[in-house]
């Protein structure tokens, strides 16, 4: 080997066999924990459990196999599909990629070796072998990356529209924010933790195939190189170094939730100044708010001020252990072969035999660290899928209870301890039966509360027919937007018997409307498309007259026609967006309607003018308001006292003065 130092002092193979070997996986630890910390692990590794307020870790155990078992039939619906041929065309480029990062060893051997030894033929040939094999190896890489990012978009697609399929059902929606608290932020859910499952999947698949097969190839290789007791000798201290600094930086995935929670709290000051900033102005609230922001940043900025001392002193310890003691390590695991007098094959190798040795050796080991790497990000990885998985099976379980009208919620009535000799009704939660027929709405013993128990009313009866207005009125809290809730079938009944039309014979009209994104015309004919409305029979002059009897023609031209696109929202007044929901409510034809202070932007004169035509085309209303103009276009009055009393009686000239 002495003839030969001068070439392997500058080129410094020794390096390129054990340095480098051990920094890279130095660099894949840090780019793990970099990624760590700008991953939100606060959404994937704890889940709050909210009947015993205990925070359930996620294990990659059993429990989390049989989850994502689950999870992968919604992914993968069936052998033969889209989804399998993905999954086979990752395995067959794996394994070729595999085949060629060996080839390339072996090619880019004898490359130096022919440059050290001086063989121009040598040279010309290996190199001429090279630049034949660059486009199927850039191929494979290519197919791979396609094939890789093909099947994560693929899950996202298959579990999106499986969870929509779930969440959009009926009003489950609805339910889930308002009846069920398992889950507080689906939206999150949905979005976030759905892509990031899909990610999470295909990439341990790929992180996990790869590696094992190339752990196998090298250490064959490499054990008819420099014998077993070499890539042995590694593996046991790159395990052993793996395990020990594992163990020193588990404080990193408390901290990273931390952080997570106090870049959550400042992004949250901050995005309540800009949604109430009209409000803010007016109270000249602005020194307020900037204490407010100001305390929610020291909070993030001491946090990361210990974070990055805590860095500080990991990478201290990683450059000793990973770094130089790990080179110590491979200087003595790649020279044992060659420095030893036992060694039958590199007693017989010529010096340019034992380069070629030498250097491929340490390239393998090289490539078997950077596997040994890959293993151990994919255990990472694996406790991150572990969070997600669980996650996405608690929203799967939910949804589907929802659907089966099954809510989990705490249930607690102080009034039922408060009220004696009244227990008559039994409070149960879905108990009562809902009984659909026409021109008809009737609470017969119907208890009206709370989807937590809250009893408001406990004996609910009254009956209403088709052409019969009935004002609903009392203070707030009393059970107005509860009777509402319960006429809908947003919340469920506990006890009696509820007639009522159809779902959709009955239409809700807010004192806020909802305006949605699209057309002028789909905001007089939503939730109905275009299509809904050719099929039935309603042409745009239509549409117009629905306009002009609120007052708003003139919008037509003002916007640019039915297909303008705005945002509505924010383009009409708090009285156009009013009377766009009446113009809705024409359009639209139920036998019932219920109006929520839904004139209250809108002047008398067309006020009146909405009720007269609403009592023309035959739709009967329940109107919530104080306006004492309105009395006299209603027949009925109910009124809740808020302590559990009402009151259904006809309206007449002595009542008219005691709802006003």
């Amino acid at each position: 080997m002495a003839g030969y130092s001068k070439y392997l002092t500058p080129r410094n193979y020794t390096l390129a066999g054990a340095a480098a070997l051990l920094l890279c996986l130095l660099n894949q630890r840090r780019r793990a924990a970099a990624a760590l910390r700008k991953k939100n692990e606060k959404s994937s590794l704890i889940l709050n459990n909210e009947k015993d307020g205990k925070k359930e870790k996620a294990m990659v155990d059993r429990v989390f196999f049989a989850r994502i078992g689950r999870i992968l039939k919604i992914l993968v619906p069936k052998t033969v599909c889209k989804e399998t041929g993905y999954l086979t065309l990752i395995a067959v480029m794996l394994i070729a990629r595999t085949y060629c990062d060996i080839w390339m060893i072996q090619n880019g051997t004898m490359i130096e070796s022919a440059i050290i030894g001086r063989s121009r033929k040598d040279f010309t040939r290996y190199l001429f072998n090279f630049i034949a094999a660059m486009p199927v190896i850039s191929l494979v890489n290519n197919f791979l990356k396609f094939g890789l990012n093909e099947l994560k978009l693929c899950f996202r697609e298959r579990l999106t529209r499986y969870l929509y399929d779930e969440y959009l059902q009926s009003f489950t929606y609805y339910k889930m924010g308002n009846l069920d608290n398992r889950i507080a932020n689906a939206d999150q859910l949905l979005t976030q933790d759905v892509e990031k499952f899909c990610n999470s999947v295909v990439d341990v698949y790929s992180n996990l195939s790869k590696p094992f097969l190339d752990i196998v190839l090298y250490i064959f290789k490499l054990t008819s190189a420099i014998g077993a007791q070499g890539p042995a000798s590694m593996m046991a201290y790159l395990v052993i170094s793996g395990l020990f600094l594992t163990r020193l930086r588990r404080p990193i995935g408390k901290m990273t939730i931390t952080e997570q929670r106090y870049e959550g709290e400042y992004r949250y000051v901050n995005s309540r100044l800009i949604t109430n900033s009209e409000e803010i102005a007016f109270y000249n609230g602005n020194m307020r708010e900037k204490q407010t922001i100001y305390r929610a940043f020291r909070k993030l900025v001491e946090h990361l001020h210990n974070f990055i001392f805590f860095r500080f002193s990991m990478g201290f310890v990683d450059n000793i252990i990973a770094k130089y003691l790990a080179t110590v390590v491979g200087y003595l695991v790649v020279s044992r072969p060659f420095l030893s007098l036992t060694h039958q094959r590199h007693l017989q190798s010529t010096h340019s035999e034992l380069l070629e040795d030498y250097y491929q050796s340490g390239r393998m080991l090289l490539r078997m660290s950077q596997a040994l790497g890959r293993i151990v990000l994919a255990g990472r990885e694996m406790t991150r899928l572990s969070g997600f998985t669980a996650r996405i099976t608690e929203l799967m379980q939910v949804l589907k209870d929802l659907n089966r009208g099954k809510y989990e919620r705490t249930m607690v009535s102080q009034q039922d301890k408060e009220k004696e000799g009244i227990q008559d009704i039994p409070i149960i939660l879905g108990t009562g039966q809902v009984i659909n027929a026409d021109h008809i709405i009737k609470f017969d013993h119907v208890p009206l509360a709370t989807p937590n128990g809250d009893v408001l009313i406990r004996d609910l009866n009254f009956e209403v027919r088709s052409g019969t207005n009935v004002l609903v009125c009392g203070p707030n809290g009393c059970g107005k937007s509860s009777l509402f809730r319960v006429l809908g079938e947003l919340w469920p009944l506990f006890g009696g018997s509820l007639t009522k039309p159809e779902r959709g014979k009955l239409f809700y009209v807010p004192q806020r409307p909802y305006m949605t994104l699209g057309t002028l015309r789909d905001q007089v004919i939503y939730p109905d498309t275009v299509d809904d409305q050719r099929k039935k029979g309603i042409s745009d002059l239509v549409l117009k007259e629905y306009l002009d009897n609120v007052q708003l023609g003139h919008i037509l031209d003002r916007e640019g026609g039915w297909d303008s696109v705005q945002d509505w929202m924010d383009v009409l007044s708090g009285g156009e967006k009013q009377r766009m929901a009446m113009a809705r409510l024409f359009y639209h034809k139920p036998q019932f309607a219920i109006l929520d202070e839904c004139t209250s932007a809108v002047s008398v004169d067309v006020e009146g003018y909405i009720y007269s035509h609403c009592r023309k085309v035959g739709i009967t209303l329940f109107t919530v308001s104080h306006r004492k103009s309105l009395w006299m276009h209603h027949e009925y009055y109910l009124h809740m006292d808020g302590r559990g009393n009402y009151e259904f009686k006809q309206i007449t000239d002595d009542t008219i003065e005691f709802g006003s």
